[in-house]
């Protein structure tokens, strides 16, 4: 039986020598034990091992590991696992005896460290996000001290950071595991320390100043509690003087986001009605060169290889409808079903539209249906064509095209179908679900209404569907007072 002897528990130069040592000696990792001195702590993994254990000695050349095994092994061993050495043991074996067994990225042991590593690096990441310093005055003037609660053995990997960050300041990071200081030359480390130690957790006038900050740029209408506490475990709320004011935030999120919503809707002018009483060229006969205009620009998009999946597409899907049609709807992109037919929206997601079309009574003749991109990007799963969502290139690609349907039909407004519609019609940098059920204006003065694609309602839990619908046909008939009289008075 073997002993291991580590200085401490971040010790990874001392771990990796051993490891090379161990595998050149082909000692089994059940015949090893490890041991970590830390008295300060008392985070010794094995303080009742047994006596007379010991490393035979001697030394062992450099262990040629493969690259990325040390990256891997240094974020592992910072974990506060015990099983970690064993588990670095038993992989450190199976490169010694096979290096090739490192491209074998199922290996379990593996696929364990690798879990510890990424634990450890988020726990680096949030180390460096949320320690707060309070200035406190000491025999050489002032000094900024924080206390953090690290959940594995981070700090000599995190605090070079803070020495980069505030290299003019003097500070402190107090944690129970190892303190560290910077004096502005270097960075001095010492055992772990109480919590009495560090500033009291009384609001001083700094955290006011950074609560009132912290309040102004909480946005109620975008709250998400859940991604909120995977980015700020609660864990750490009780050191952070912003989370003084989460609970009453988010209790207040609601109200907030509906006075928003409210204020907004008064700012919106001018409104649709007013927009096209005020532009009559919207209601004048298209020119007489429209459809051939339109046709011209069908054929050209059929030669378009600006995107790559053109070219993998089995034709261009063009839209569909009259010249004049007071309506356009817009969606994504043609799927499976709309590549092969040649026609916008006959697949699942295009039945669900038309469903809807013919319970609002929507004629037909008013309408010219068309996608923002015209060609199906997909990728395939055994036999099957499975839609991929169109990126920014695809579609900036396929706005000349729409931008030539917009022209050439005239419609009095439009009807954008999800995220990659709306964004097409109205710019790249509009949040979507901020919008919902809401009219916007184009630089030309066009309206449109935002509204969820079809395709995000099937793929919604079935047991939500069916009120997911009614509030989408329900969006979609604020659109109705752009057709024909006699259907605005009776939708009205």
């Amino acid at each position: 039986m073997v002993r291991i002897q580590l200085d401490r528990p971040d010790d990874v130069a001392g771990a990796l020598r051993a490891l090379g040592q161990l595998v050149h000696a082909s000692v089994a990792p059940q015949d090893v034990l490890w041991q970590v001195s830390d008295p300060a702590t008392q985070d010794d993994l094995f303080a009742a091992s047994e006596p007379g254990l010991h490393w035979p000695g001697g030394h062992a050349p450099a262990a040629p590991w493969p690259d990325g095994f040390e990256a891997l092994t240094e974020a592992a061993l910072l974990h506060d696992d015990t099983n970690r050495f064993m588990l670095l043991h038993r992989l450190a074996a199976k490169l010694r005896n096979d290096r090739r067994a490192w491209q074998d990225t199922l290996d379990t042991d593996r696929i364990q460290l690798e879990r510890l590593a990424r634990q450890v690096r988020r726990e680096i990441h949030k180390m460096h996000a949320f320690v707060r310093f309070k200035p406190v005055a000491d025999d050489h003037g002032e000094q900024h001290v924080a206390w953090f609660e690290p959940a594995h053995h981070i700090v000599r990997a995190a605090a070079p950071f803070f020495a980069r960050r505030f290299a003019a300041m003097r500070w402190a990071i107090l944690t129970p595991r190892t303190c560290v200081a910077w004096d502005g030359q270097a960075l001095q480390f010492a055992p772990g320390a109480t919590r009495a130690a560090a500033p009291a957790l009384a609001l001083d006038d700094g955290d006011a100043l950074w609560l009132t900050y912290y309040r102004s740029i909480f946005n109620p209408a975008r709250v998400k509690v859940a991604a909120m506490q995977r980015e700020m475990p609660v864990r750490y709320w009780k050191n952070l003087p912003e989370a003084s004011a989460i609970t009453g935030l988010l209790a207040e999120a609601p109200r907030r986001a509906a006075l928003m919503v409210a204020e907004a809707e008064q700012r919106m002018a001018p409104s649709p009605q007013a927009v096209l009483a005020s532009r009559p060229v919207r209601n004048a006969p298209p020119p007489v060169n429209a459809r051939t205009t339109l046709d011209t620009c069908q054929a050209l998009a059929t030669r378009c290889s600006q995107c790559a999946h053109a070219a993998h597409a089995t034709q261009t899907v063009w839209g569909e409808g009259p010249i004049g049609a007071p309506l356009m709807l817009v969606g994504e992109q043609p799927g499976d079903r709309e590549d092969l037919e040649g026609r916008p929206f006959v697949g699942p997601a295009g039945q669900l539209l038309r469903a809807a079309l013919d319970e609002l009574h929507w004629p037909a003749e008013q309408l010219y249906l068309t996608n923002a991109v015209k060609h199906f990007k997909y990728e395939w799963r055994g036999k099957r064509r499975l839609h991929k969502t169109p990126g920014q290139r695809e579609a900036m690609a396929c706005q000349q095209w729409l931008e030539a349907e917009v022209r050439a039909v005239q419609p009095k407004a439009i009807v954008a179908l999800g995220a990659t519609a709306a964004r097409s019609l109205l710019g790249p940098d509009l949040a979507v679900s901020d919008h919902e059920g809401l009219w916007l204006h184009r630089a030309d003065g066009l309206p449109v209404l935002v509204v969820r694609h079809p395709a995000a309602i099937l793929r919604t839990d079935p047991a939500m569907q069916a009120a997911l619908r009614q509030r989408w046909v329900e969006h979609l008939r604020l659109a109705s007072k752009v057709l024909q009289p006699s259907l605005a008075t009776q939708e009205a």
